[in-house]
């Protein structure tokens, strides 16, 4: 019942390096294209590692490729770095499954620097403080694609698909499946079936949990990995 990253002991060290992951990736997607062929859908993540130049050249050199999106290319904090990267690529960019108001995102969407924003109904407020960040998006042709990795309960994931059906500029949702003892924790209505997801008939957001049940799982403290380069320094992971 824990995020698929993390180790229970201590963090992973990972190794990274910027150079050679610019170099490979376009050779992967050009693979990938010609395995798959041409419609299917495929989305990459950056995981915030590049500076936004590096996310402009990145995101060029895809654009054979079209990709769904290139998601979290480079840290939001500087927010009008994702001007260089707009002026650098047309493929697709998202972000925002850190932020936690209309206001970490309201500049990337008035400026139309994003395609998708993939704030969470956790992380950002509940379903009414997200309804009003789709509602400043879909001003600015911005599409939603929340936030659904498994670190997140079902009760989030149900409230998530709520959300998704109430507005107008909904984009995708980002699902992931938790583990069979969560699901039985948190009893739930809604489903995954051919590839698209259905929240079912029950009452509010159609999730319970089992709080006996649930007794059965403690907390257990848990890392996620670190990056070092090649030469031995950190990196953002």
């Amino acid at each position: 019942m824990y995020y698929e990253p993390t180790e229970k002991d201590a963090p992973a060290a990972e190794v990274w390096s910027s150079e050679l992951y610019l170099n490979f990736v376009p050779r992967l997607f050009e693979r990938l294209r010609k395995e798959f062929g041409e419609d299917i859908p495929l989305l990459h993540d950056a995981h915030h590692r590049l500076t936004p130049m590096e996310a402009g050249r990145l995101g060029k050199s895809l654009e054979p490729y079209h990709l769904f999106w290139l998601e979290d290319p480079t840290p939001a904090e500087l927010q009008e770095g994702f001007r260089l990267i707009r002026q650098h690529t047309t493929t697709p960019i998202a972000v925002g499954e850190v932020f936690n108001s209309i206001y970490d995102c309201q500049q990337l969407i008035r400026e139309q620097l994003i395609d998708y924003i993939r704030t969470a109904v956790v992380h950002a407020g509940g379903i009414s403080h997200l309804r009003k960040i789709a509602s400043l998006a879909e001003l600015y042709h911005v599409r939603t694609g929340c936030h659904g990795a498994v670190d997140m309960s079902p009760v989030c994931m149900a409230a998530a698909l709520h959300f998704d059906l109430s507005v107008h500029n909904f984009g995708i949702q980002e699902y992931m499946r938790h583990t069979e003892e969560t699901d039985r924790v948190f009893p739930h209505a809604y489903r995954f079936s051919d590839g698209t997801m259905h929240p079912g008939d029950k009452p509010g957001l159609g999730v319970d949990i089992d709080e006996k049940l649930a007794a059965n799982y403690p907390y257990r403290r848990a890392y996620l990995p670190i990056n070092r380069k090649l030469d031995g320094t950190m990196h953002s992971w």
